[in-house]
């Protein structure tokens, strides 16, 4: 039998904020967290994007060292994430260690800041700088490292998935761990991803002309989804994750329920591994209202993907025209961060999350002029003050993979 699934907690560490107070702060005012590029030895000289969306603010962890000593950057932003995640759902340890609750969980490479002293010290052809590298490094640099490092920090024995799509990353965690309890393999799901900071990651849109560099001097003013002067996307760093329950377990132990997720869909394009394509995203589109049961008129937002860039927001556009026509209304909350990687999707799904809890449409930032090839559907480029009971996130990855969550207000 095919089970409910709710949101009961949610933790964000974006480029505006660290928790809800200050990230719905930064959305009613219109505040950017894209900032200048840091300066390191590696990349940055040579990448012409020079801008980034950056944590700024600092972060106090208490993590025991034995917690520590296998974590990258990536993986203190997972754990930390997640440990606001259970202090709010107020789980106890026999349920975590139950084996009932599961971790859905990613991010695009592991830690790229440990992996280049890694690859530094292997090929530096001395034996000294060789020894230097810790039996611990790969367990910071892996892949799954922050699927991992969160159920040895938290005690967490069940089922472990760790996507890893670059942008499809956290919206795959949350669907995969939806999917895990809407069919009975686990009872709860610790979802989301997170990425660090990191110039490689610049460096590779950079060279495929895809990063902003026209508001080098002024970073707070890209990206800019939709709009006729964008130029590219704005790499940035992020954790994010959510708690997923069975809905009768979470109504019976008295949990706040934040929200309902009805619907899922993830396909791929089967062609190119770069740009979008208009009948992939369609075909997600029509899928996941068909696996939420709802038809498009239903749905009363929509969260776009909205890299900002020139032709993935066209082909984005075409295919919510495909769908929905006109409505409903659409904005892009990258224009506020970047793009967050391996944690935009949970951060988009949380944002949504707030805004229909809070009764309001936060518009794309900077979208001036609406460029004429994304002109047919519905952009929000003001605040809006209304009521949204059902929302569509949608997210799109290198690889040609694609995701649909469709959420409900209960």
């Amino acid at each position: 039998m095919e089970r409910r699934v709710v949101i009961t907690a949610e933790s964000l560490i974006t480029p505006i904020g660290h928790g809800k107070k200050d990230i719905v702060r930064s959305l009613l005012n219109g505040v950017s967290g894209v900032k200048p590029l840091k300066t390191d030895n590696l990349l940055s000289g040579y990448i012409k994007s020079k801008v980034f969306g950056s944590i700024d603010y600092p972060m106090e962890y208490d993590f025991k060292r034995s917690h520590r000593k296998t974590m990258g950057p990536v993986a203190y932003y997972a754990c930390q994430a997640v440990k606001e995640v259970l202090e709010k759902a107020g789980l106890d340890q026999e349920f975590i260690s139950s084996g009932r609750l599961g971790v859905a969980f990613g991010s695009t490479h592991g830690s790229p800041t440990v992996q280049r002293n890694i690859y530094k010290n292997f090929f530096s052809g001395s034996s000294d700088q060789f020894s230097q590298v810790s039996a611990v490094d790969y367990l910071k640099s892996m892949v799954h490292t922050t699927a991992v490092n969160i159920t040895k920090m938290f005690g967490i024995t069940g089922r472990v998935i760790s996507s890893s799509t670059a942008c499809t990353t956290s919206s795959q965690s949350v669907g995969f761990g939806y999917e895990m309890i809407k069919y009975g393999l686990q009872d709860a799901m610790i979802c989301g991803g997170a990425d660090e900071y990191d110039t490689t990651t610049v460096a590779v849109f950079d060279n495929l002309l895809a990063c902003s560099t026209a508001y080098n001097d002024t970073p707070h003013l890209t990206p800019r989804p939709f709009e006729a002067r964008r130029d590219g996307l704005v790499v940035g760093e992020a954790g994010g994750a959510v708690l997923l329950e069975e809905y009768g377990r979470a109504k019976k132990r008295g949990a706040d329920i934040l929200g309902e997720i009805i619907g899922f869909s993830c396909n791929n394009n089967g062609g190119d591994l770069i740009l979008p394509n208009t009948r992939g995203i369609t075909e997600t589109i029509r899928s996941g209202l068909e696996n939420a049961g709802i038809n498009s008129g239903d749905v009363d937002f929509i969260s776009a993907h909205a890299t900002g860039t020139k032709m993935g927001d066209v082909i984005e556009s075409q295919a919510i025209y495909n769908i929905f026509g006109g409505d409903p209304p659409v904005s892009g909350l990258k224009s506020y961060m970047g793009h967050t990687m391996g944690a935009c999707g949970v951060i988009e799904t949380v944002i949504t999350l707030y805004m229909m809890e809070m009764g309001f449409i936060a518009p794309t930032l900077h979208l001036d002029e609406i460029d004429r090839r994304c002109a047919m559907i519905r952009h929000v480029t003001e605040f809006q003050e209304t009521g949204v009971r059902t929302a569509l996130v949608q997210n799109f990855a290198f690889g040609g993979v694609n995701t649909c969550l469709i959420l409900k207000k209960i």
